[in-house]
């Protein structure tokens, strides 16, 4: 399964990077495949390895947030492994055209 997910400190004021760093600290050091942009990290792997390191990075950020916003959309695919690479492929493949 794919994971995209965005986990957001609240009540911490405007400047959040600090906080979302420590959530994709947390992800990277997991070894599963993952990819971070401007509004979401991906995460690759089966449903209790990335659901465990998503709660393990919501941890990160609830250690120093008062408060913690959290945004899911999975793509579960069983059988399917390097998604999160193949997937873009495809689509710069077709962008080439």
């Amino acid at each position: 399964m794919i994971v995209a997910f965005s986990v957001t400190p609240l009540g911490v004021g405007e400047d959040v990077g600090e906080y979302v760093a420590d959530a994709v600290r947390v992800v990277r050091a997991s070894g599963l495949p993952n990819r971070t942009d401007a509004m979401f990290t991906s995460i690759e792997g089966d449903w209790d390895e990335v659901m465990q390191v998503i709660k393990q990075a919501v941890a990160a950020v609830e250690a120093r947030a008062p408060r913690v916003s959290l945004v899911l959309k999975a793509d579960i695919r069983p059988g399917v492994t390097d998604a999160l690479t193949a997937k873009v492929e495809t689509v710069e493949r077709h962008l080439a055209d």
